[in-house]
C-alpha cells in the first residue's frame, strides 16, 4: 500500500520545485550568456519561446501562448492570447477577435489589442526543455548572427574583401573573417565572372532581411558604389576628398558613366582618374572585367552636363522642360548612331547620369524617347535606326510584331532579304525573352508561372520546361546567354545593318 504524503508535505514539495523552476531558468540564462557572450535578455526571450512551444503541446488547435519571464527572479506567467483583427485580417477564432463584435467592446479592445488568459505554467523540466531545444537553439543561431551583423555594420556600402567559402547555383557564400558570411547573388556578379572556393572576392557590403529569418549580410559586384570604391582605392584625390564622384550611371558588366568634379582648380579631375597612360581607371576596368569606364566633367547645368556626357558626339540644340524633367537634344545626323550607342545605352546611360528624360534626335530626324516603338528596336534588336524606322513604317513596331510575322513579310519590306529577315525573326525571339526577364526583375507580375509571362509563346514554354526551367525564378536565374540556348536560336555575329 502506498501511503500519501500529508498535503503540507506536497505543498513544500511543490513550493521547492516552483523554486528549483526558477533558479533552473536563472542558471540557464547566465550560463548561455557567458558561453556564447549575448545579452540576458536574447536568452530570456530564446526560453520564454521554450516555454510556450511546450504549452501549446497541450492544445490540439492553433493558439497563441506567451510566457513572460522576470529577469530578476526568475518567476514566470503563462498566457493564451487573442489579437483583435479587423474582419479581413481574421482568420481563426481560437488566436482572433473580430475588434467590431460585442465581446470586443465587452472587454473594451480596439484593433490590434490583445486579450490575455493566464493558464497554468508548463513544466520547465527535463521533457519540456529537450521538446524545445530547437526553438532555444534557433534562437541563440538569430541573435549570434545578429551580433555579428552588428559588428559590420558601421562598413556598409563599403568596400570589403573575403574568401568564397561555397558555390551553389544561386548563389556565393563569401568568408568576411570574424565567424561573419556573406551572400552574394549571381544576379550581383558582374557579367560572365566565374569563382571557385577558395578565391578572393570584392565587394559591396548590405544587409537585407529575410522573410521570418532575420537580418543577412550581402554582397554585391553590379552595385554603382563598386565603382566609387575602386576609384577611392586608386586614384588618391578622390579618398582625400580632393576630387568628388558627383553622379554614377552604370550597367554592369558593360559599360559606366561617372561625373566628377575637383575642389582645386589646379587639378584636372578628367585626368587625375584616368591616370598615367590610363593606368588608374584600366585597374578599375579590370577588376570588373574590363568594364568600359567613360569618365565626365560634372557641372552643375544639365545641359552642359549633357553635352560632356554626349562628347564626342556634338549636340547642336538643347531644349529644356524643368518642369517635367525632360530635354529635347538634336545632334549631328552623323552622330546620332554614336550618341544613341549600341543597343540604346550611351542616351540611357546620359539620361540616368543628369536625372532627367533624354529624347534624342538628328538634325532633320524626329526625336527618339527611351519608350519609343523606334529605341525599343534599337534597345531590343541591335538595329540601326534606319532599319528601325523602315520596320515602323511597314507596320512592325513592336517586337512582337516581328516575331510573328513571315520572312515573306519581312522580305516585302525594301532593303530586308532572305538573310536579314531571319537574322530579325532570331533575334526578335531572343529580344522577347529578354523582355520577359526584365519584367521579372522588376516583380511586376505576383504569378510565377511561365505561362504569366504574356512575351513567351507555347513553343517556347515547352523547350524551357523541358530544360527544367518552370517558374520566372528559374528564368531569372540562367545566365544571359542560356535561354536562348534553350530555345534552339542561334543569333548572327554581325550586326544587322
Amino acid at each position: 500500500m502506498i501511503r500519501r504524503p500529508p498535503r503540507s508535505t506536497l505543498d513544500r514539495s511543490s513550493a521547492a520545485s516552483d523554486v528549483y523552476k526558477r533558479q533552473e531558468i536563472l542558471m540557464v540564462a547566465e550560463s548561455v550568456s557567458n558561453e556564447k557572450d549575448l545579452p540576458k535578455d536574447t536568452i530570456f526571450e530564446a526560453i520564454e519561446l521554450a516555454l510556450a512551444s511546450a504549452a501549446k503541446k497541450r492544445y490540439q488547435e492553433e493558439v497563441d501562448i506567451r510566457v513572460s519571464i522576470d529577469r530578476e527572479t526568475g518567476d514566470f506567467e503563462t498566457f493564451r492570447c487573442w489579437t483583435a483583427v479587423d474582419f479581413e485580417n481574421y482568420e481563426n477564432s481560437e488566436i482572433h477577435i473580430l475588434a467590431d463584435s460585442d465581446l470586443a467592446d465587452e472587454k473594451e479592445l480596439k484593433e490590434g489589442d490583445v486579450d490575455k488568459e493566464q493558464i497554468e505554467n508548463p513544466d520547465f523540466g527535463r521533457i519540456a526543455a529537450q521538446a524545445a531545444k530547437q526553438v532555444i537553439v534557433q534562437k541563440v543561431r538569430d541573435a549570434e548572427r545578429l551580433e555579428i551583423i552588428k559588428k559590420f555594420r558601421p562598413y556598409l556600402n563599403t568596400l570589403i574583401n573575403g574568401t568564397v567559402k561555397k558555390v551553389t547555383r544561386e548563389f556565393i557564400i563569401v568568408d568576411l573573417g570574424d565567424n561573419a558570411e556573406a551572400s552574394l547573388s549571381r544576379r550581383d556578379l558582374v557579367q560572365g565572372e566565374i569563382y571557385r572556393i577558395g578565391d578572393r572576392i570584392k565587394g559591396i557590403l548590405g544587409e537585407a532581411e529575410r522573410e521570418n529569418r532575420g537580418s543577412q549580410l550581402i554582397l554585391s559586384r553590379s552595385a554603382k558604389e563598386m565603382v566609387v570604391e575602386l576609384f577611392k582605392l586608386e586614384v588618391p584625390e578622390i579618398a582625400e576628398e580632393v576630387i568628388q564622384i558627383r553622379a554614377v550611371a552604370r550597367d554592369s558588366g558593360a559599360r559606366t558613366k561617372i561625373a566628377v568634379k575637383t575642389n582645386d582648380i589646379r587639378i584636372d579631375p578628367v585626368g587625375a582618374c584616368v591616370g598615367m597612360r590610363g593606368s588608374r581607371v584600366q585597374a578599375v576596368s579590370n577588376e570588373l572585367g574590363s568594364e568600359r569606364i567613360d569618365i565626365v566633367v560634372w557641372d552643375d547645368d544639365p545641359a552642359k552636363l549633357l553635352i560632356n556626357t554626349l562628347s564626342p558626339a556634338e549636340v547642336t540644340s538643347i531644349v529644356l522642360d524643368e518642369e517635367n524633367g525632360t530635354m529635347e537634344v538634336k545632334v549631328k545626323d552623323e552622330n546620332l548612331a554614336l550618341a544613341i550607342g549600341r543597343n540604346g545605352q550611351n542616351i540611357r546611360l546620359a539620361s540616368e547620369l543628369i536625372g532627367w528624360q533624354i529624347q534624342i534626335g538628328g538634325e532633320n530626324e524626329d526625336l527618339v524617347t527611351e519608350d519609343s516603338p523606334e529605341n525599343k528596336l534599337i534597345k531590343f534588336m541591335g538595329v540601326d535606326s534606319d532599319l528601325a524606322e523602315k520596320l515602323i513604317q511597314s507596320g512592325f513596331d513592336t517586337i512582337q510584331k516581328i516575331s510573328e510575322a513571315s520572312s515573306e513579310d519581312l522580305e516585302s519590306i525594301e532593303e530586308i532579304d532572305s538573310e536579314i529577315s531571319e537574322a530579325l525573326l532570331e533575334r526578335s525571339e531572343a529580344a522577347l525573352l529578354e523582355l520577359a526577364l526584365s519584367d521579372i526583375e522588376e516583380g511586376e507580375s505576383k504569378d510565377n508561372t511561365l505561362e504569366s509571362i504574356d512575351l513567351l509563346d507555347n513553343e517556347m514554354i515547352e523547350k524551357l520546361t523541358k530544360n527544367n526551367v518552370s517558374t520566372k525564378e528559374e528564368l531569372a536565374d540562367l545566365a544571359s546567354d542560356e535561354p536562348v540556348s534553350y530555345t534552339h536560336l542561334t543569333l548572327p555575329t554581325s550586326d544587322l545593318v
